[in-house]
């Protein structure tokens, strides 16, 4: 069952991408969306999940916690590229992930690029909410979805529920 996120947010998906179900990803994932075109039989995707990090919790511990899990499924998981971005009052991280795992019944050499967004808590501004977008594609294909998923991360924005 698919999670809801720590703050609402709003995005759009870049052009061809196509809403999917989160039940099917991991467990926590709020929001996924599909390639329309896979790859060597495995379809890249986008995923968003979140929550409140501990108090003094930095996004790049945070950042290591995944890294961890997903050494838990997955076979020599390598930190790529790690950068923080951001402001003080934004802050943001975002880093590359190589790894190899199986998906479908096949190994796959699949890369991750993250980022996580520190966002603050509309309901209680002394909170603040993590968010992480991830892209999951074949290694041969993430340079051509890469922009796809720089385009869709420039359009989140917290939701502030104003129609207008």
């Amino acid at each position: 069952m698919p999670t809801t996120l720590p703050v609402p947010i709003e995005f759009r998906l870049p052009e061809g991408w196509l809403p999917a179900r989160p039940e099917e990803f991991d467990p926590g994932v709020a929001f996924a969306a599909v390639h329309p075109r896979p790859d060597a039989g495995f379809t890249a995707n986008i995923t968003i999940d979140g929550g409140f990090p501990k108090d003094g919790v930095t996004l790049a511990e945070i950042a290591d916690a995944s890294v961890a899990q997903l050494g838990e499924f997955a076979e020599s998981v390598e930190l790529v590229h790690r950068r923080e971005v951001g402001s003080e009052d934004a802050p943001a991280l975002t880093q590359r992930l190589s790894f190899s795992a199986v998906a479908d019944g096949v190994a796959r050499e699949l890369t991750q690029s993250q980022v996580y967004l520190s966002l603050v808590d509309t309901g209680d501004p002394r909170k603040r909410a993590m968010i992480r977008l991830a892209l999951t594609s074949t290694a041969a294909q993430h340079d051509s979805v890469l922009g796809d998923f720089q385009d869709f991360v420039r359009t989140v924005r917290p939701d502030t529920g104003a129609v207008g």
